[in-house]
């Protein structure tokens, strides 16, 4: 049956070709009948390919059309479907904590934190600038400027 299905198949197909395309008769013409010839044929490939081409833009059309609706139905229905992340557990760590009841408290993460004691900056003391002076002043005073500077 798929056999006899295939071959009348064919045969319509080799039907409506004939129908639509005679067979062309080129021994017995003119140069001029053989121009207007290529020219129909022409303007009949023009046609059909601006048929497809219409096809086509109205196939796409019709895709975006459906995925825009598709994306309203799933507006309507007021829920999304968000990104899951997949999560690593064992079955030890779902179960224990299904039985666990101090598993299912939430855990004090700050607990196992670390406390770190920030050092204040060690500050000089603001003393008076005019003693400074004073003291560097004079020859004693640039001798220990030197002396320190080494």
């Amino acid at each position: 049956m798929l056999v006899a299905e295939i071959e009348q198949k064919k045969q319509e197909k080799e039907r409506v070709v004939k129908d639509c395309f005679p067979p062309l008769n080129l021994p017995g013409l003119s140069v001029q009948e053989l121009q207007d010839l290529c020219k129909e044929l022409h303007r009949k490939i023009d046609v059909v390919d601006e048929v497809r081409y219409d096809a086509e833009v109205k196939v796409v059309k019709n895709e975006t059309e459906v995925q825009s609706l598709k994306e309203k139905i799933f507006g309507l229905k007021g829920t999304k479907r968000p990104n899951l992340k997949r999560v690593k557990k064992t079955t030890d760590d779902m179960l224990g904590a299904c039985n666990d009841p101090s598993k299912l408290m939430k855990p004090d993460f700050k607990a196992k934190l670390k406390t770190v004691k920030k050092e204040e900056e060690k500050k000089e003391e603001v003393t008076d600038w005019r003693k400074n002076v004073e003291a560097m002043s004079g020859m004693d005073g640039r001798k220990k400027m030197f002396n320190a500077g080494q």
